[in-house]
């Protein structure tokens, strides 16, 4: 059985107006070692045909595996497969609309061998439907020791990037750990690197730009445009973030935990903004007391008290979760106005 240096995970479904120019991107990578492993996650647009066609005209042909679903199972257990499946020493996720530059995984796989590292961060922007630009550039940094990526994450509120997409990744350290992502539609990617960076010991961040994010309005974040929104699909983010909270039990003892917690409240304090901001275009109604419900904090009061770092702003959200649930919403909405959410 071939072995690669890298696998290239994408996980397809229904991205027939995308595929060939996120496919293509992949295709045209520098580095020679890499299995292409695809997963189509039980397209019925046609998108299946286009992805056949590159792929008999490519002379990279025969690095590129299909995976084929019956139905769609979601983009989790597709990346999931992709983890169990990959023929690759470090593995590379990116979406079938997202698009990489040519030197991407070269640069990430210099960086990983010169340090010796476990996993290696490219920067990258985002590029929404009206083509406005956003860049997140990273410093130069690099992390050698046990929880200082992990630190560096926490330290403030989207300290690292929310997708599991433009990094690289020993295959082995994600079997090892049993990482895989959570059966959510939203916020998975999230969750999936927000934990990934705790076991993490050796790590490279890079400012180069090596990757190439489409939003679109698809998702709890970005769905302003829309006139209904379901309240199953808001519940999905819900899930993800207390999945967050449930993990964050289990790192008490880390010197990082304070502002892990601190991270975690305040995504619970932004979905509930972003609830608040849509509130009547949400059905079934979220009620005063489902919102503070989403205000569940990773620490108890006596933790909070007696941490070192960020305390006063974990008691801070920590007490507005434990107001009356009308003077909890109400607090919430005045927060989201001052910082501009609602």
């Amino acid at each position: 059985m071939k072995q690669y240096d890298v696998t290239i995970g994408i996980p397809i479904y229904n991205s027939v107006s995308c595929i060939q120019t996120s496919l293509m991107s992949a295709l045209a990578q520098s580095y020679p070692s890499i299995e292409f492993l695809l997963v189509d996650d039980g397209c019925d647009d046609g998108t299946v045909d286009v992805v056949s066609y590159i792929i008999a005209e490519h002379s990279r042909r025969d690095d590129i595996h299909i995976i084929s679903h019956q139905k769609n199972l979601g983009v989790s257990a597709s990346r999931n497969q992709i983890i169990e499946e990959a023929k690759g020493e470090y593995l590379y996720f990116m979406d079938s609309d997202d698009t990489i530059e040519e030197n991407t995984i070269e640069l990430l796989i210099q960086n990983i061998r010169q340090y010796d590292a476990e996993m290696v961060f490219g920067s990258y922007e985002k590029v929404d439907m009206s083509g406005h630009r956003v860049v997140y550039q990273y410093p130069s940094l690099q992390f050698f020791g046990d929880d200082e990526l992990a630190s560096f994450a926490y330290r403030k509120y989207a300290g690292i990037q929310a997708s599991a997409c433009n990094y690289i990744v020993k295959t082995e350290l994600l079997r090892s750990h049993h990482l895989r992502f959570i059966d959510t539609s939203y916020w998975e990617d999230f969750v999936f690197t927000f934990d990934l960076v705790t076991v993490v010991s050796r790590a490279v961040l890079l400012p180069n730009i090596t990757y190439h994010y489409i939003c679109r309005c698809n998702s709890l974040s970005h769905y302003q445009e829309r006139i209904g929104i379901s309240k199953d699909e808001v519940m999905q983010s819900v899930k993800a973030n207390r999945h967050l909270v449930k993990t964050s039990y289990m790192l008490c003892d880390k010197v990082y935990f304070p502002n892990r917690c601190y991270v975690v409240a305040m995504t619970n304090f932004y979905v509930a903004c972003a609830i608040l901001k849509r509130r009547n275009a949400i059905t079934p109604f979220f009620s005063n007391q489902e919102i503070k419900s989403i205000m569940c904090h990773p620490a108890s009061w006596r933790q909070i008290c007696s941490f070192r770092q960020a305390r006063l702003k974990n008691m801070f959200i920590y007490m507005i979760g434990k107001l009356p649930s009308s003077l909890c919403v109400a607090t919430i909405w005045l927060m989201g106005r001052v910082k501009k959410l609602i």
